[in-house]
């Protein structure tokens, strides 16, 4: 069986009825969409027409409109095609936010839209590029001082809006008989800004999402390098514009805060005197609360930085006439406090320590496995042999005086012999040291287990 629930508005399978298609611009979330009734309580909805054209009408034939469906409405002349974005009790809240009064003429909704209304209204959309292009044309012939940004048809095709954009006044009267006779429609002409140019066409930002005044922004309020000087940023004309060559809207989201932060923080004007030198203000750091001072004013020297309790009370303290000794003296050593990535989701190499972790341990136990003590057993009792011939060859050649040493001799041999047997049987006793006195005698022999190699003090050893 086919399980999909699919909306009306064609949103996907299993949404919210109130979200909306995101390729809208100035998208509204109706979150009062899953009340039984809510489309019913209000007689008004919000429709959406060419970018970011929305108008306000009245559904007084009580058609069950749902958001996204495509409507006829009334214009003048004629009538024009737009989807409905919003219904219910949101779309009074909608209009206050216009600033739409209560008291004005409201247009009504005529129909549901016809296949002869698309027909009209897709033969309509198809000449706007190339209105446009010459209109932008005719313009330059007039030499107008002004940019045609963008052309929109009406729905049944019988009248035509360009949106341009003018630095100055623009007389275009001219243009406007030129444009009549040339494309046999009405005429109107509306002027918008550089950001308003920009929530038409649309984009994505450099913070990687859709821009501002395309999804959610519908006043634009001006923007200004005092913004950037609050929030303490470069004033770098290439960072700071948007895509509108205006400065970027979003300077002015986080201002009321730092102006709030600066507050409490004392004025950069005021100079903190101590025993030994006298600092001046170089950079604060706004959110956290710390400020840097310098011995000199033109660059950092000698920088020290406190935080804003401490630096008044040096204020105070040069107020009564006091100087401290040291600008941060009161306060302690605070160690740097880096944020732990407990869960290492930031490290690129976090799959690879395990992996050396694992390879150093089975490195270790191959070290320490049976086969390789012994393929070692036979070099150490060649070594050994060797040394255990000798005395016995040059023994017959030579005949020397009985002393202890040459008593303890033999004895040697056959011990050698026996830790020799021992090794082919599979233990392997510790090697003993010489005594450092009596280079001819031995440590003591023990029998404890076998245990790793250590290096043995010769302090440590019995005289």
């Amino acid at each position: 069986m086919n399980n999909e629930y699919k909306l009306k508005n064609g949103s996907g399978c299993l949404a919210c009825s109130g979200c909306g298609r995101q390729d809208n611009k100035l998208n509204t979330y109706d979150w009062m969409a899953d009340i039984p009734g809510n489309s019913d309580e209000q007689d008004m909805v919000e429709v959406q027409f060419k970018n970011t054209r929305k108008g306000y009408y009245k559904n007084s034939n009580k058609l069950p409109l749902a958001k996204g469906d495509i409507v006829a409405v009334e214009a003048s002349p004629g009538h024009d095609i737009g989807t409905v974005t919003l219904t219910g009790r949101l779309v009074p809240l909608q209009m206050k936010k216009a600033n739409i009064r209560p008291d004005a003429e409201i247009k009504r909704v005529y129909r549901k839209a016809k296949p002869v209304d698309m027909e009209k209204y897709e033969e309509a959309k198809s000449r706007e590029h190339q209105t446009m292009i010459r209109s932008r044309k005719i313009a330059e012939d007039l030499g107008l001082k002004m940019k045609i940004g963008d052309v929109e048809y009406q729905g049944d095709g019988n009248k035509a809006i360009f949106y341009y954009i003018a630095d100055e006044r623009v007389d275009f009267r001219q243009l406007i008989k030129v444009l009549a006779e040339a494309f046999k429609v009405r005429i109107e002409m509306k002027q918008i800004g550089a950001r308003q140019e920009a929530g038409r066409i649309g984009g994505i930002g450099p913070c990687g999402r859709e821009l501002c005044c395309a999804t959610w922004m519908t006043s634009f309020i001006s923007v200004s390098t005092s913004a950037a000087r609050y929030q303490d940023i470069s004033l770098n004309p290439q960072k700071l514009a948007g895509q509108c060559a205006k400065l970027k809207c979003c300077l002015n989201y986080e201002v009321d805060a730092y102006v709030e932060c600066q507050k409490r923080l004392p004025s950069k004007e005021i100079e903190l005197e101590t025993s030994d030198s006298t600092y001046y203000y170089f950079k604060a750091d706004i959110l956290s609360g710390n400020i840097t001072y310098s011995t000199d004013k033109s660059f950092l020297a000698n920088e020290c930085t406190i935080s804003a309790r401490r630096a008044f009370e040096v204020i105070n303290m040069n107020k009564r006439g006091e100087k401290p000794e040291k600008l941060d003296s009161s306060e302690v050593a605070k160690e740097d406090r880096k944020t732990k990535d407990l869960l290492e989701q930031e490290s690129l190499t976090r799959f690879d320590k395990n992996k050396t972790s694992k390879n150093k341990k089975k490195k270790n136990k191959n070290n320490q496995t049976p086969q390789q003590a012994t393929t070692e057993q036979p070099n150490t009792i060649k070594q050994d042999n060797n040394k255990a011939v000798k005395p016995q060859q040059q023994k017959p050649q030579q005949e020397q005086p009985k002393t202890k040493e040459a008593a303890e001799q033999p004895k040697q041999i056959e011990n050698k012999g026996k830790n020799q047997k021992n090794r082919h049987k599979g233990n392997n006793p510790n090697k003993r040291q010489q005594n450092p006195n009596n280079p001819g005698e031995q440590a003591p022999k023990t029998n404890a287990p076998r245990q790793p190699e250590v290096k043995v003090n010769e302090k440590n050893l019995p005289q």
